[in-house]
């Protein structure tokens, strides 16, 4: 895959990962306001020390009638314009800085994960933009892409070797507890993941599939299959737990695989 295609790809699923997340704060703005656990002078008595005029702007921007929903309209339109492509050079840094504000407002994450990996490829974005207009721009794409294919890998693989020392993932124990928490749970005392042998064989699959990660860069063909699972598994753990987020987030980081695969074996 070229690293034009990969980019573009990225900056698409990325705006509408984005936008999603965005209408999503919309709909819970109410969870915003004073006494909630969300509330933002609430919050802000934990944040770290920082100069009193970063504070003074973050008070301004996460005011929940006025400066939040400003806010949250500059990242909607921001990303409907990545997703067009219009104006790259000014909408991807900006949703650099709005996901880094909104990491502040929320002492770290909203939603885990997802939004760390939402800031990865931002990160990419940004590095490809940054070094296309310098001298190094040969390196813009690579390192760009790297960068995001990097932390997708380990994402995978480190979960995967977690999951191998684990003795109640490799026994199958770990799954059935995930999914009597997960949206349908708990699982019915028939349910076929309740026989060891089915939550064993669930369980070996994602070990292998995550441990084995650094294997898709060994060619397209490979990558294509890897990240054609990976959907598939990211749209199971959307279907059983509800984490949407989690779906196009990453998502949006697995074309960087397929441009990276073959270029290094």
């Amino acid at each position: 895959m070229s690293a034009d295609l990969a980019l573009r790809l990225i900056e698409c699923l990325l705006g509408w990962s984005i936008l999603l997340q965005t209408f999503e704060y919309f709909k819970l703005v109410h969870s915003f306001e004073a006494k909630s656990v969300w509330d933002w002078s609430l919050l802000r008595q934990e944040m770290p020390p920082l100069p009193g005029s970063i504070l003074s702007t973050f008070d301004v921007a996460f005011d929940p009638k006025r400066g939040q929903s400003a806010l949250l309209f500059v990242r909607l339109v921001a990303s409907l314009c990545l997703m067009a492509g219009f104006g790259l050079g000014f909408f991807i840094p900006s949703l650099f800085v709005l996901q880094v504000m909104l990491l502040f407002r929320f002492r770290g994450a909203f939603n885990g994960g997802s939004d760390f990996m939402t800031l990865v490829v931002l990160s990419g974005l940004v590095i490809h933009l940054g070094l296309a207009h310098s001298p190094w721009s040969v390196y813009a794409a690579p390192a760009g892409l790297g960068y995001i294919g990097i932390h997708l890998l380990s994402s995978y693989f480190v979960s995967g070797w977690v999951k191998l020392k684990r003795p109640e993932w490799r026994r199958g124990h770990a799954m059935i507890i995930f999914l009597d928490a997960g949206v349908y749970g708990p699982l019915p005392e028939n349910s076929i993941f309740r026989r060891p042998k089915v939550a064993i064989l669930c369980s070996w699959s994602f070990i292998i599939w995550e441990g084995l990660s650094p294997l898709s860069l060994l060619g397209l063909d490979v990558a294509l299959a890897y990240a054609s699972v990976a959907c598939v598994f990211h749209f199971l753990v959307f279907w059983f737990f509800g984490l949407n987020r989690f779906f196009w987030a990453w998502l949006a980081a697995l074309p960087s695989l397929l441009y990276w695969s073959g270029r290094i074996f």
